[in-house]
Formats: C-alpha cells, structure tokens, sequence
C-alpha cells in the first residue's frame, strides 16, 4: 500500500512539472507574438506598409484604415525593429474587449475566492447578469404597460417614457449599429428590423452564439406586433456587427475594423454594450474619428460598482454617452460604475428582452441600460438627423428626470425619451 501511495505521489509530481513546464513554455511562446496594432504615419500608404512589413517578414492580419493601421503578431525582434522605423507612428497592444457577467463563472466554479464576495469584477465591461433561467416565461418584477394581452412593454421602455414619444418618432429608418455577440437571425421579434449583420471576428456567421447582442437589439429595437415585447424606437433599422464570440469577449481591432464599417456605412448612432479597463490610444483616436464623422456613440458606463473612477472605456472617452444602471425602484444598483464620466442612467437591472433561439430572457447590467439611451437617440435622429453627437448629447442630458444621487452615479439623470423626442 505505502508503495503504490510513492508510485501515485511520484506519477502526481511529474504531471504537475510536467504541466509547469508546458504552460511556462506555451506562455512565453504566445507572450513573444501576441497581437499588436501597428500605427502608420498619415502620409505613409498602403504600398509603403507593404514594405515595411515585408522587410521584416511580418504577416499582416488586417487593415484598420480608421486610424491607418494593420495588426500583427510580433516577435520582440520585430518589435524593435518596427519602433525604430520613422514611418510607424506607435504600437498599441490589441487588447481584449468583454461583454461577460462574473456570475456565469461563478455558476460553474463557486469555489473560486472572489465568487462569495458581492462586488463585481473590477476589469471587465458593462457586462450582462442573469437574473433567471433561459427563456423565461414571466415578464419582469415591474407591472408592464400592455401594448395588447400577448405583447407588454417592458417596464424600461416605459419607465423613460418612449411610448409617449411614438405618437411623434418611433426610430423609423435610423441606421443602428450593435457591436455585440451577433444577432439571432430570424427572431420574429426582431426581423423584420435587421438590415444587415456582419462577422469582424472569422467572416463567418454573424449569429448570436451568446445571447447578448440579442438582448441588446431587442431593448433597442424589438417590433409593435402582436406578440413578445417592444423596443425603445420599434422601427429603427438594426445592423448587427460580430465583433465579441460565444464567450463573450472579442480584440480591440475587431471593434475598430467595425466601426470603421459603421462610418462607412453611415450609421446614425453605435452601441456599445462593451469594454475594457483599459485606455488604448487606438481606441482613443477611433472613437474621436466616429464622432467626427457624425455618429452618436452609446456604452455602457459598466458593472464594476461601487468602485468610484471605475468607468471603462469607451464609455470613459468625452466622444461617447456613457450609461449607468437604475432598477425599478429608481435605486442605483451597488456593481454599476460611477466616475464623473457617466453621462446619464437608464433601466438596467431585470431587462425582459430578446434572446437566443427566437426566445426572451431577463437579464441586469448597464449593457442593458445602453440600449435604452440608444433607442432615444433613434428617435430624437428620426427627426433630427442633421444634429451632431454633441448636441445630441446635449438635449438628451438636458431633457432627463432629476434623480436624488451624485452626478458621478446618474449622470444629468434618468434619460427621458419623450422630452428628448420633444425638446427644441
């Protein structure tokens, strides 16, 4: 027996070294070439790229001409190289970009050390939160508006008051693009509206494979019939961007390649239920060019409350309207962020929405307090589509209902989508 227990101990030991080695090896390997954003000078074009990375033997895996650049994976050599070339301008990490709740990890593994404590995760995003099952059959803890017996307003919608604004806009027309998980293509609730989807991650299929970017389009744009729930501006035109996969996380170069789409396209307002904590001159320079080219910007302030300065980005950058959370009782839930960039709040805790598989679910986070804000922008564009994001932004904070809170948690307030609608 004691010496099958130093045989078992002896077989352990060399796994786990075994296993060290291995993971220290694969680390160092990938740390070596992780992927980068390489920025060229204005005046350097695409034949002179060519050059430079020919030269250096470097595969370029795509092109972001928003702030003409390419992403790589660089060996230290290469790296060095490249900073000392006069014709690239900087080399800016290609982060990862999260649309993921802490409670799904938890659900699986609750004997992680942080899972029994309530604050939420401190690095990543506006992030969603289940708050019950897959396709629940019950509408949300607040009494619904009903549109008809089998179709209620979701109690966000009428809590800043869009359904008094349909009688004046309903978003028709107003070009949307989501920069999420996908979309579930042919939801009956959501069909309709959706003009185009696009994959920024494989080129592959832009269906949703997590759930989010449908939640997200529903609370948004979700259509008047007879059945499901409705949208914010139920007649925007939706474009849904895959630029985060099935876990829920994505590069920032995806989300750049995409909004360089978005401008080229003419969208009128970009949603961003995402994030990241950290501030990327990349992701800096993108978002002022969108905003420079007429486009509203929307993100979820996100879920790393009640931490203050814990806004992310993009929702940190002046370009963006950054969104925090409320629930029904007009209280701040403690996970949503605050800073003195939050701009205003909106629903965001038990969401009834859109889901997977042509189905609904209730989920929580300032990923869902988002699309409530980009769904008033819809509808003050419908009718007002030569104004800029600034003033947008404007009327949007000048129009709110006051809320008893520091503008570092609500922002100007609880955005109202009747009075934005209205507003001169």
């Amino acid at each position: 027996m004691i010496f099958k227990q130093k045989q078992l101990y002896r077989v352990l030991i060399f796994i786990l070294v075994s296993s060290f080695c291995f993971f220290s090896k694969t680390t160092t390997a990938f740390g070596a070439r992780e992927r980068q954003i390489i920025v060229f000078r204005p005046e350097v074009v695409d034949i002179q790229q060519d050059d430079v990375f020919s030269r250096l033997q470097i595969v370029s895996e795509r092109r972001l001409r928003l702030i003409n650049a390419r992403t790589a994976r660089l060996t230290e050599a290469q790296m060095v190289r490249l900073q000392q070339d006069p014709r690239v301008l900087r080399i800016d990490p290609d982060v990862e970009i999260f649309a993921l709740p802490r409670q799904n990890l938890c659900d699986r593994y609750p004997w992680l050390p942080w899972c029994s404590q309530p604050t939420p995760t401190p690095t990543a995003e506006p992030t969603p939160i289940p708050t019950s099952t897959p396709t629940p059959t019950v509408t949300p803890t607040a009494t619904p508006t009903p549109v008809s017996e089998s179709q209620p307003i979701p109690w966000g919608v009428a809590r800043i008051n869009a359904d008094d604004a349909w009688a004046v806009a309903s978003g028709s027309a107003v070009k949307v693009a989501i920069l999420d998980t996908g979309i579930d293509i042919g939801h009956p609730d959501l069909d309709d509206n959706l003009k185009g989807c696009l994959n920024f991650i494989s080129g592959r299929s832009c269906d949703d494979d997590n759930g989010h970017g449908t939640h997200v389009a529903g609370i948004i744009a979700a259509e008047d019939n007879s059945f499901g729930v409705v949208g914010v501006a139920p007649r925007a035109w939706l474009y849904a961007l895959k630029v985060l996969d099935k876990r829920g996380s994505g590069y920032l170069s995806d989300l750049i390649e995409a909004l360089d789409w978005a401008v080229s396209q003419k969208m009128a307002v970009v949603n961003m239920s995402l994030g990241t904590s950290i501030d990327v001159t990349s992701f800096r320079e993108a978002v002022a060019r969108v905003s420079q080219a007429g486009i509203v910007q929307v993100a979820a302030a996100g879920n790393s409350g009640p931490t203050a300065g814990s806004v992310n980005y993009p929702a940190k950058y002046p370009e963006v309207i950054a969104v925090a959370a409320i629930d029904a009782a007009d209280q701040v839930p403690s996970w949503s962020s605050r800073g003195t960039e939050v701009d205003l709040a909106a629903p965001g805790v038990a969401i009834y929405s859109t889901y997977l598989r042509g189905g609904y679910q209730t989920l929580s986070g300032t990923s869902m307090s988002a699309p409530h804000v980009t769904g008033v922008v819809a509808l003050r564009l419908e009718n007002h589509r030569d104004e800029s994001p600034s003033q947008v932004k404007e009327i949007l904070k000048n129009s709110v209902d006051l809320l008893p809170f520091d503008s570092t948690l609500v922002g100007a307030g609880l955005v109202n989508g009747y009075q934005a609608v209205v507003a001169h």
